[in-house]
């Protein structure tokens, strides 16, 4: 079988407030402000696919934002968003590697999170036989070509592949192709999906 992880809230734990009260703290620009004005829109899905730069999105964002942060506050907040890893997911993706099964990450992200993520949680690496990042694929979650990539670049059928995010958007995509689709709601979905048949 192939197992495919997301990244956000499935194996690390992320928290965006954290990235707006960064900015707050920096900008003196009330969270409550901001958690009205922030959006994911146009930029922020252009971001994830690597359309445009670090630098291009960060002046995006701060202008729709009217946000008066220099590019280095913006990246130190935007980092800010992950808060831990969850062991015991990376357990148990060592030991669907271990049973002989596929097991791959799926992440919506983009390249200033990947010099922080990576280096912080090599964790993740480790469990993983490979990693798929929406920037460096150019497209992201939940567009249908995504998980066709990886499903073809696997060489599995949709039949033969679980997949497992926090967003309905990412798992209604998956799901209308055929992928059985685990929507992680809580630290103990992926455990208690495994906890039969990994006994």
């Amino acid at each position: 079988m192939l197992y495919i992880f997301d990244l956000g809230n499935v194996i690390v734990d992320i928290d965006f407030n954290r990235v707006l009260g960064s900015w707050s703290d920096f900008s003196r620009v009330p969270l409550a402000t901001l958690k009205q004005s922030f959006t994911m829109g146009e930029a922020f899905h252009q971001h994830e696919r690597g359309e445009i730069s670090d630098e291009v999105f960060a002046e995006k964002l701060c202008h729709e934002m009217d946000l008066p942060l220099s590019y280095e506050q913006f990246a130190h907040g935007w980092q800010a968003i992950f808060v831990g890893i969850r062991p015991e997911v990376i357990a148990i993706m060592h030991k669907l590697r271990e049973q002989g099964h596929r097991v791959v990450v799926l992440s919506n992200t983009n390249r200033l999170h990947t010099t922080f993520w990576p280096d912080e949680y090599p964790d993740v690496k480790a469990a993983a036989d490979k990693i798929y990042l929406s920037q460096e694929m150019g497209m992201r979650k939940p567009e249908a070509r995504i998980y066709q990539a990886v499903l073809q670049a696997e060489g599995y059928p949709a039949a033969d592949a679980v997949f497992f995010d926090d967003n309905a958007d990412n798992i209604e995509g998956a799901n209308t192709l055929g992928i059985t689709s685990i929507l992680v709601t809580g630290k103990q979905t992926i455990p208690d999906y495994f906890a039969k048949q990994l006994c």
